[in-house]
C-alpha cells in the first residue's frame, strides 16, 4: 500500500496523504511564521481535497489556529519542556468528517468512563515467562512481521523494515515482550528530545497472546526508560473505542486529554482517537 507522506512545509514537519485523508502538523518549527504556515496548509488541503487538518502546537500559538476556525479537541499539560501546554486542534472541510453519531459518542464515553474508573495507579510484575526488553536493529524483521500480522492499515509505514530502521536510528526506541525466545508483542516510544516529550505508540500483540495485559508491561518499561532519558512528559493517541488500551494508560496514571474526531486510519476505517498524558 502507499503511505501518507512526511515532509517539511514552510519550516515545519507535516504528514499528509489520502489514507488518513488529512494533513497532520506533527512538529511546528520554533521560528515558523504561523500565518504563512496556516495558509500553506489550507491551500494544500484544498488542492488535495483533504477533509481535515490536524495540528499539535504549543499553547502560545493556539489562538492563531482558533482565529482560523480550528477547533480545540485535546490538551496535554506540560507537553513542551515540562512547562507549556500542548494543544491538538482540528479543522474540517467536510461535515461528515467532523461529525459523530449519538451511538459513536455513547461508546466513546463508555470507554473513557470505564478507563477513568480504573484510575488507581497499579504496579504489576510481568508474568514469569515474559521478559520486557528494549529491541535493537537485529529485531527489526520481527517488529515488521508483528505489525503486518496485527494491522491491516496504519498511519505510518511501520510494516517496512527500512522505515523502522531509520526511526530506530533517529528518535524512536522499540520495546518488546519476549516469551520462550520469541517476541510476541511490541511498542514504540517516539521521542521529541528538544521538547522533552514522548509519544507512546504502535502497541501490537500477536493474536494468540492477547488478554495477558502485555501492553501494560510494555508501557511500564517504556516509562521507566523514558525517565532515564530525561523525558518529562509522555502522551499517547489511542483508539477511542478500545477498552483495553484506554484502561492500560489510565492504570499507569495517565490523564484524559480529549477526543480527536475521525482522525486516524486504523484497520479499514478512519477512527476517533483519545489523547492521554502524564508527567514522568
Amino acid at each position: 500500500m502507499m503511505f501518507d507522506k512526511v515532509e517539511i512545509i514552510s519550516k515545519s514537519l507535516v504528514q499528509h496523504g489520502p489514507n488518513n485523508d488529512r494533513i497532520y502538523l506533527m512538529k511546528i518549527h520554533p521560528e515558523e511564521r504561523i500565518e504563512n504556515l496556516i495558509d500553506q496548509l489550507y491551500n494544500l488541503a484544498i488542492l488535495k481535497r483533504y477533509t481535515k487538518i490536524f495540528v499539535k502546537v504549543p499553547e502560545s500559538v493556539c489562538h492563531m489556529f482558533l482565529d482560523h476556525n480550528f477547533k480545540l479537541e485535546a490538551t496535554v499539560f506540560n507537553l513542551y519542556n515540562g512547562v507549556e501546554q500542548g494543544c491538538f486542534l482540528g479543522k474540517y472541510f467536510n461535515a461528515k468528517r467532523g461529525f459523530l453519531t449519538k451511538k459513536e459518542k455513547n461508546l466513546i464515553n463508555e470507554v473513557k468512563d470505564s478507563a477513568l474508573a480504573t484510575n488507581d495507579i497499579s504496579e504489576f510484575e510481568a508474568p514469569a515467562d515474559c521478559e520486557i526488553i528494549k529491541l535493537s536493529e537485529e529485531d527489526i524483521p520481527v517488529i515488521a512481521r508483528i505489525y503486518k500480522q496485527v494491522f491491516q492499515f496504519y498511519p505510518f509505514p511501520i510494516f517496512k523494515e527500512k522505515y523502522l530502521l531509520d526511526t530506530l536510528r533517529s528518535n524512536v526506541q522499540y520495546y518488546g515482550v519476549r516469551s520462550k525466545g520469541e517476541v510476541i508483542a511490541v511498542s514504540a516510544a517516539e521521542m521529541d528530545t528538544a521538547s522533552s516529550n514522548v509519544e507512546m505508540t504502535d502497541f501490537a500483540t500477536l493474536p494468540q497472546y492477547r488478554g495477558r495485559n502485555l501492553s501494560y508491561y510494555l508501557l511500564q518499561k517504556m516509562m521507566s526508560c523514558m525517565r532515564n532519558e530525561g523525558i518529562q512528559t509522555a502522551y499517547t493517541i489511542a483508539r477511542s473505542t478500545s477498552f483495553g488500551m484506554n484502561k492500560t494508560f489510565a492504570r499507569q496514571g495517565f490523564q484524559f486529554g480529549g477526543t480527536l474526531v475521525n482522525n486516524t486510519l486504523i484497520g479499514d476505517t478512519i477512527e476517533p482517537m483519545n489523547v492521554w498524558f502524564r508527567s514522568l
